[in-house]
Formats: C-alpha cells, sequence, structure tokens
C-alpha cells in the first residue's frame, strides 16, 4: 500500500512509536524558528539544559511581533535574542527584516524537512511540502536540544481539489471555504494533505496561504506536495538546490476526503469574532467600512501586495477608511520598489508599514470604537485587534483593498476585471545578507540580559492529592487570547512570567488573579475546544505561576494541550459533558493524583459529594511529566 506525502515525511523521521492514528510518535526535527513573543522564554529553556550548540540542521530566530520599542524591554529582549543566537549556533533575524513565515518560506523552508516553531502559524511552510508546526516554546528548546518531538500519529485528510479560480475568488476564499465547513475545531488531531488537479493551478504563496490559515481549523499542520509550482518557487528564491519533489503514491490512503471545486467560489468573508463564521462577500453588501489592513504571515506576499498595488492605482481612499499595509519581508517590498509601485499606495492614501506582523497582533492599528475593520488576517477574535468593541471581518488582500475604496462591502460583481495572476519577476532581489549567521564557536560570546528578563521559575511535582476549588468557569472556544491577551503593553512582558501573569484572564474575569493569589491553588473549567488559537505558551506557564494545577474542559486544542502538559498542568476531559453544570466557580474539587493511568478515567469528588468522571488522553510519558511538575523537571540531566 502506497503512502501518502504526510506519512512520507513522518516515517523519514520516526525516532519512536508507529503510525498508527492516534499513538505517540517522536519525530526527529530538521529545522525550528521562534519569534520574539515566544522565542526569549525558549532561549532562556535551552540554556536551562546546559548545551553548548543546537542540534538541529537549522535554527532561526525571528524579531517581528514586539517591535515596537516603547521603552526599554523589548529591544533588550532583542539584544537577548541577538547574543544567545551567536553563542547556540541559531541565525538571527533583526527587527523589520520581515514577518517569520513569510522569511522562512522565502529563504529556509525545505520540501521533505520538519519543522517546528513556536507560533501556531509555522505550517505556512507546509505551503512547498515542509511538514511544519506550531508549538510551546519549550518543545522547540527541546527539538533546538535534539530532542525528538512528540506528537499523538495525526489522521491524513486529503482535500482533493477541481477545477480552478475564477473572478475575483483567491486562494484565502478556499481557507475559508474549508474553515466553513470544517469549523475551528474540525482539524483537531489531523494533518490536512492538498491533492487533485487544482493544487496545479496554485502558486506556492497561494498554497501558503491556505496552509497558514489552517491552524485555524485546529489541525496539526497543513500539506502541499513539492511539484513543479515548488521548484518554480524555489528557483525564483535563488535556492533551487532545495529542490525535491515530494508527491503522494498513486494508492495512498486517506482517513476521509474532501472535495473542493475552484470554479465554484466566490469572495469570502468571516465574520467577527471566529474564522468559521464564514459568509460571501456579497450577502453583507451595504455595511460600512471603517477600516482594512492587509499582510499578516497570511496574506503579504509579493503577488498579494503587487496585486494590491495594482487596485489602488489612480484611486483615492474615502474620507474617514484607513488602510494599512504590511509587505512581509524587505524582499517584498524591494520588489514593490524596484516596480514603482509604492507609488499607486502612497497616493491612494494608504499607510505602509513596516515588514512586522503589526496590527494583526493588536501592535498598533487598532480600529475605531466598534469600528468594522477588514483584515486579510488569519484571526479576528474579540478584542485581538486592540480595540474590544471592533467587528473584525477576514478576507483576501483583494476583497480587503476594493471595501476600502468602496468604503463599505459591495458585491464582487460590480468590481470589474480582476487583476491577472501575478508572476515573479525575472530578477529578484536578495536579502539573505540582513541575516546574522553564527560563527562556528560562539563560547566567547557573552549574553547579555535586560532587567526585565526574568530567570525560569522552578515548579514543584504534582501532589499526590490534589484539594482545589474552581476559581474560574468560562465556555466554548476560549482562545489563548482570552488566556492570555496580546498587545503592546503586555506583550512586552513575555520574557517576565511574574509581571506577565497578571493579566490572565484579565479580559474575561479582571477578578481572576486576585483569587488565585489568596488561595494554594486552583482549577480553570472550561467547556468546547479550550485555548485554542496562538501557541503562546505564556497561556500555560501564567496560570501554572498563579497555582493552577488541572483545566477541566469538555475539549481541548492541540497545542495549548501540549503547553500545559509541558509546565505540569493537569488537562482533564470531562466524561459527562453534562457535568459541567454541576459545577461552578468556588466548587471544591479533590482528586487522588495516584490513581490517574495513561488515556484512563479518574473521579474526582465535589465538597458537596458529587462524582465527577475525568478522562485523560496522556501517553505514559505525558503521564511522567506532569507528575514531575514539568518537562523541564522530567527532563532533568538526560540531555
Amino acid at each position: 500500500m502506497g503512502l501518502n506525502i504526510t506519512e512520507k515525511i513522518i516515517s523519514n523521521h520516526l525516532v519512536s512509536g508507529k503510525m498508527e492514528a492516534g499513538t505517540e510518535i517522536g519525530l526527529r526535527i530538521d529545522q525550528t524558528l521562534t519569534q520574539d513573543a515566544t522565542g526569549t522564554m525558549a532561549y532562556l529553556q535551552f540554556e536551562a539544559m546546559g548545551l553548548d550548540r543546537v542540534q538541529t540542521e537549522l535554527s532561526v530566530s525571528y524579531v517581528d511581533h514586539n517591535t515596537l520599542q516603547m521603552g526599554f524591554r523589548n529591544p533588550d529582549d532583542h539584544q537577548y535574542l541577538r547574543t544567545v543566537a551567536a553563542k547556540y549556533g541559531v541565525v538571527f533575524s533583526p527587527a523589520g527584516t520581515g514577518i517569520c513565515h513569510q522569511l522562512h518560506l522565502e529563504n529556509f523552508a525545505k520540501p521533505g524537512a520538519t519543522l517546528i516553531g513556536s507560533d501556531s502559524h509555522t505550517p505556512t511552510a507546509g505551503g512547498l511540502g515542509s511538514l511544519a508546526m506550531g508549538a510551546g516554546g519549550l518543545s522547540v528548546a527541546l527539538a533546538m536540544a535534539g530532542q525528538p518531538y512528540s506528537i499523538p500519529m495525526p489522521k491524513v485528510v486529503k482535500v482533493e481539489l477541481t477545477g480552478a479560480l475564477t473572478g475575483w475568488a483567491t486562494s484565502k476564499d478556499i481557507i475559508l471555504h474549508l474553515l466553513g465547513m470544517l469549523t475551528v475545531k474540525g482539524g483537531v488531531g489531523k494533518v490536512f494533505e492538498f491533492g487533485g488537479e487544482g493544487v496545479n493551478t496554485l502558486t506556492v504563496p497561494e498554497r501558503a496561504v491556505i496552509t497558514n490559515m489552517g491552524a485555524e481549523l485546529g489541525a496539526t499542520t497543513s500539506l502541499f506536495p513539492s511539484d513543479k509550482q515548488t521548484e518554480e518557487f524555489l528557483k525564483a528564491m535563488g535556492r533551487v538546490e532545495d529542490y525535491s519533489e515530494l508527491i503522494a503514491d498513486a494508492d495512498a490512503t486517506y482517513s476521509e476526503t474532501v472535495v473542493i471545486n475552484l470554479s465554484e467560489l466566490e469572495p469570502l468573508v468571516a465574520q467577527p469574532h471566529m474564522p468559521d463564521r464564514v459568509v460571501s462577500v456579497k450577502s453583507l453588501a451595504g455595511l460600512k467600512v471603517s477600516q482594512s489592513a492587509i499582510g499578516s504571515c497570511t496574506n503579504s506576499s509579493y503577488s498579494d501586495l503587487k496585486t494590491t498595488a495594482l487596485i489602488l492605482t489612480d484611486t483615492q481612499l474615502p474620507e474617514g477608511v484607513d488602510l494599512m499595509i504590511s509587505p512581509g519581508s524587505k524582499q517584498v517590498l524591494k520588489m514593490l520598489a524596484t516596480e514603482g509601485l509604492i507609488g499607486p499606495i502612497l497616493d491612494s492614501g494608504a499607510r505602509l508599514l513596516e515588514c512586522t506582523c503589526g496590527p494583526c497582533i493588536g501592535m498598533g492599528g487598532s480600529p475605531v470604537s466598534a469600528g468594522v475593520s477588514v483584515r486579510t488576517f488569519n484571526r479576528n477574535f474579540e478584542g485581538r485587534s486592540g480595540t474590544q468593541d471592533a467587528q473584525v471581518y477576514l478576507a483576501s488582500p483583494q476583497t480587503a483593498a476594493k471595501l476600502a475604496l468602496a468604503g463599505e462591502f459591495t458585491d464582487p460583481a460590480t468590481w470589474g476585471t480582476p487583476p491577472a495572476k501575478i508572476d515573479f519577476p525575472a530578477e529578484i532581489p536578495s536579502i539573505r545578507h540582513l541575516f546574522i549567521f553564527p560563527a562556528e564557536n560562539g563560547e566567547n560570546v557573552e549574553l547579555v540580559r535586560g532587567p526585565n528578563i526574568v530567570p525560569l521559575e522552578s515548579f514543584t511535582a504534582l501532589p499526590k492529592v490534589i484539594t482545589s476549588e474552581v476559581r474560574l468557569k468560562v465556555g466554548d472556544d476560549i482562545t489563548t487570547d482570552h488566556i492570555l491577551p496580546a498587545g503592546a503593553a503586555i506583550t512586552a512582558l513575555r520574557s517576565n512570567i511574574p509581571a506577565i501573569s497578571e493579566y490572565i484572564f484579565s479580559r474575561v474575569d479582571e477578578n481572576f488573579v486576585s483569587r488565585m493569589k489568596s488561595s494554594d491553588n486552583g482549577i480553570i473549567l472550561g467547556g468546547e475546544n479550550y485555548g485554542q488559537g496562538s501557541s503562546r505558551e505564556h497561556a500555560a506557564l501564567g496560570p501554572r505561576h498563579l497555582g493552577v494545577v488541572a483545566v477541566i474542559v469538555k475539549s481541548l486544542a492541540r497545542i495549548h494541550r501540549a503547553n500545559l502538559i509541558n509546565f505540569g498542568i493537569l488537562p482533564l476531559v470531562l466524561s459527562s459533558k453534562s457535568d459541567y453544570d454541576k459545577l461552578s466557580e468556588g466548587s471544591g474539587l479533590t482528586l487522588d493524583t495516584t490513581s490517574l493511568t495513561p488515556g484512563g478515567v479518574a473521579e474526582m469528588t465535589a465538597t458537596d459529594g458529587t462524582k465527577i468522571k475525568v478522562a485523560n488522553d496522556l501517553s505514559e510519558k505525558e503521564l511522567a511529566i506532569i507528575l514531575a511538575g514539568g518537562l523541564l523537571n522530567y527532563v532533568g540531566g538526560k540531555l
């Protein structure tokens, strides 16, 4: 029986386990990436392991999130990241060079390679055939130390693409359509592997839009074949030597198949406040727009922004509409400049921002109060933009530009002739000289830590008996933005766990932190898909610092589950979802942790005598990690 692409890459990197869906496997990791919002903590963790050098083929440290240098905190973090990269053999990408996923696609990603990154949108590299997965910073630190990355063997879903895109429909509409079909929890435990004749019509940048936003499905990753389109892309990037063909065998099997006819797609938009609330653009005709934002790791490529520039040529934004554009890399910006496309952008009244994540993570560019903002980003969670009551819609660059010019939602049938598909120019400027490549020996490099960089905290082992209370009860689809908000003020504290922990659940319940501080420990009770969204491990580290010992939910998102385990918090699932209604804030619960078994069911006793059964899907290793008080405790001197 033949293998699909996912199985081929996994079989070439399998260190432990068997390729049987749901069982734990360990993978050798070729490449890692970090970004500055998560990287500082990841490198502090790597330092704690006592190694002289990273053990991967390639590790890259990107600075693209906390680039607003308001005060000393962010620049101090960048200084630390630069020195730690030089010391331990990591490539360093300075602030302003570009967004990590766009840069990695252009410069480093390889077909058939395994990549994990401390950012949930690392699957972007799946657009050229890399098995790329988002992970917590500690998992990335361990991969840099040469340790295998453990995940449950995913099911592989084939997404069969037929036909070809027409009119104003784009690759963004493909992933929005899929999200509308499957929802934000439809990909948990799965890899989405794209195939069919429609794949041949999509360039690597178009494919990367889809794999990037596949993270919103809750998927392990998304993956395209490495084929002639991939070869052309790598040739354009000046690294055709990195190309190798990687396609599924003709008799490959899949757990299920989803079919999408590209010819039937129309421009779509995700409504507030979830990426799966998808409707057609025309269905919202007449809704006034106050802002558009084009860019982010999803839609900031050369083709995205050239298309935008062409739409904006000889036009001017209406009064009261703000349009912001963030190029994904300095390479993209240089290509636009060379072709004279900066002028039309500026003449339209649009604002050209730095090559960073920017407004996508609430780092500037917030909408007006209750404003309607059309963004090409991947998430529209409530408050993520920096304006709590903003109404954020997700769309393609073409849609965002046209709606900004109109000042309202309009029917795409009235937009006229769409721009032709963009090809790369014959000559593409390289920005590779802007990366700082480490010397072969970094033993004499001095690490520079600013005062906001706080040493790692040591956590104790899990007690034999947990006696606690529910300190917070939340509903379905709680994101890591709910647990720990982003934005300039909070994100600057990522290297200071005591300080950033003051903001845990601050926009959900302003009294949560004080309740935790007045108690010995606590339990969080949640609904479905708890912890979806960003890979930020601080959403587990902060609660652990405050004394959270367990999270009891109806279901968990993949990366957050892994982060809870990494820091010794029990992830438990209600055996009977109706028991959720039997518990409330203040409910006392007791658990004998010696009764826990891998994949087993345990019984918790409430103060009123009610018995609550909770299950876990932990492997033997994962349970041992939690009992030890977290992954660093478990690893100890094993490296």
